[in-house]
């Protein structure tokens, strides 16, 4: 597994690839939507500048699952809120347990979260969907920014499927403004096919799903859905915005 320090990450920030837009068009047009070899792709083409982040859903213990079968394997990590469910804090206990791989866990730091609790409450993501969004800012995406350091590649489970928003999701993403590229190796996949192979492989899940949760992030903010209802559809359910996202993936 590769491995590198702060100081390595520096320096790799000097020495970034960036596909171009050719090429991402020839690979979205190869036969790289195999899961595996997409992978091994990644691995292959941004070496130790790649990382694995993993929320420990359904599509983040598939993902955990293939890389473990591979010779090389990315650095993986975590948004730990501060939020999260027991469920979610067992499950990746277990996932490192049965991996063997290391599982970094980012946290937001003490002082934006004192100041931003200070000034909204504990819980002002009700308030609005602006105090929500801050929330998310907070917890999640300011903790992505140190977790992405170095980084010029990072591998996701996002799916066309999950909703309107990913709809568009591409197996690799043109470089964003910091110059990484986006690679989500189950894009194809539907919900079938997340839970056959988990199945199918044995792949530990988050119990909450037999609970009736199909999306599952911080527990104040998540809740299970009905018959009927779209799989995201408990995620922030009292916004009105169908589109809804943290800002990890806008």
């Amino acid at each position: 597994m590769w491995r590198y320090g702060r100081k390595g990450r520096d320096n790799a920030m000097n020495n970034k690839k960036v596909l171009n837009a050719v090429q991402l068009i020839e690979l979205n047009h190869e036969k790289v939507t195999n899961a595996v070899r997409l992978i091994e792709w990644c691995l292959k083409t941004f070496g130790e500048r790649v990382t694995l982040a993993t929320c420990f859903d359904a599509e983040g213990m598939v993902l955990l699952d293939l890389i473990s079968q591979l010779p090389e394997k990315p650095r993986v990590f975590t948004l730990d809120t501060g939020r999260l469910p027991p469920e979610t804090y067992e499950l990746w206990e277990q996932a490192q347990s049965r991996y063997g791989i290391p599982i970094e866990g980012y946290s937001p730091k003490a002082e934006e979260v004192e100041d931003m609790v200070k000034n909204h409450g504990i819980n002002l993501f009700y308030d609005s969907p602006e105090k929500r969004k801050l929330c998310c800012a907070v917890r999640k995406v300011n903790p992505l920014r140190r977790a992405m350091a170095g980084v010029d590649a990072w591998i996701t489970g996002l799916r066309r499927g999950q909703s309107t928003f990913r709809a568009v999701v591409k197996p690799i993403s043109a470089a964003d403004k910091e110059g990484r590229t986006k690679v989500c190796p189950l894009a194809d996949w539907s919900a079938d096919d997340v839970w056959d192979y988990i199945k199918a492989k044995n792949v530990p899940y988050n119990r909450l799903h037999d609970e009736g949760y199909p999306s599952i992030g911080c527990a104040p903010c998540t809740r299970a859905t009905g018959a009927g209802e779209h799989m995201r559809a408990g995620r922030w359910w009292w916004e009105s915005d169908n589109m809804k996202e943290c800002g990890l993936h806008v």
